[in-house]
């Protein structure tokens, strides 16, 4: 017999995690974990210390040929990021 105030185990987290204020830095750590999905193997063996400060992504790059490629689909990496993500996270990169 289920009560009626039973909740499934994901919403119970859920909400642990928007109580304890860390759930935005969950999404941010999926976000960097996911970065060579979203740009590729190619383009992610350029890049190096990825880190987010103030909805802002930093990557430094090696190369200034993937820098120049990178800022031109600046918009699209933004958008595709906020979505994996279900929210606005990033809402700036910066390239170094």
């Amino acid at each position: 017999m289920r009560k009626s105030n039973t909740q499934k185990i994901q919403e119970v987290l859920n909400e642990s995690l928007k109580e304890l204020n860390i759930d935005g830095k969950i999404k941010e750590v999926r976000l960097l974990k996911s970065w060579e999905e979203i740009v590729g193997k190619t383009i992610a063996k350029y890049t190096k210390g990825l880190y987010i400060n103030k909805k802002r992504l930093f990557v430094t790059l090696h190369s200034s040929v993937v820098r120049n490629e990178l800022y031109m689909i600046k918009n699209g990496l933004i958008q595709r990021l906020n979505e994996i993500a279900g929210e606005e996270v990033i809402e700036d990169i910066v390239f170094k």
